[in-house]
């Protein structure tokens, strides 16, 4: 399928994937069995700089957000597009922060942002996993997790004249980043997956993680 042989984070191991498919959780327990460092989510967080509203438009919208409840208004299209959007630019904070990570020498596990396109670029096939829910279930689970930013989230929801609506708009964008074109685009890139399965304990999850990128051969 055309990978490309400049790598550039040779000691980078990257999970990507769809909601509720068990990322954030594989890349944690990878860092601590291997000795890595974690970039769990939303690591990119940590970037240093004051991010440029011109530059990280998306990243940046709810900075100086006054009206919340407009957040949760917008139409489908336009969450979606703002989703896509802090796709993009997570992955341009990504590419600057992890080399200097990767200097350190040791493994690094990335829950990443990173787009399929770039990471046939810079990484190795069997350094790169793909974790995938079915979109019925990211979807329905949306606000199982306790935590903050969901919990305001469905706060700002239930405090709607028509909270019923509000949540049926606010889902119908939370389908459209969890389309099942999307998980498709996932299912079929060539890297290894492993599907979400309630039935496999977290235990051999991690284990499956750890064949997909031969580390159970260390």
């Amino acid at each position: 399928m055309g990978f490309k042989k400049d790598m550039q984070f040779e000691n980078a191991y990257f999970i990507t994937g769809t909601a509720y498919a068990g990322k954030s959780t594989t890349v944690r327990l990878l860092a601590e069995k291997h000795g890595g460092i974690l970039c769990g989510e939303n690591w990119h967080d940590a970037y240093p700089e004051r991010l440029d509203p011109d530059e990280f438009p998306c990243l940046t919208y709810t900075h100086d957000l006054k009206d919340w409840h407009g957040f949760i208004r917008r139409s489908p299209e336009a969450y979606e597009a703002w989703y896509d959007g802090v796709s993009r630019e997570c992955e341009t904070l990504e590419l600057r922060m992890l080399p200097a990570i990767c200097e350190q020498g040791k493994p690094v596990f990335v829950d990443t942002n990173i787009s399929l396109e770039t990471l046939k670029r810079i990484a190795a096939p069997n350094h790169v996993l793909i974790m995938l829910a079915d979109p019925a279930v990211s979807v329905r689970r949306f606000f199982d997790r306790n935590d903050a930013d969901k919990q305001f989230l469905y706060r700002l929801i239930s405090e709607e004249p028509d909270p019923k609506a509000a949540m049926e708009n606010y889902r119908q964008g939370l389908c459209r980043i969890n389309s099942r074109e999307r998980y498709d685009r996932f299912l079929h890139a060539g890297f290894p997956v492993i599907l979400r399965d309630e039935n496999r304990s977290v235990g051999e999850t991690l284990a499956l993680a750890e064949q997909a990128f031969g580390l159970n051969r260390c």
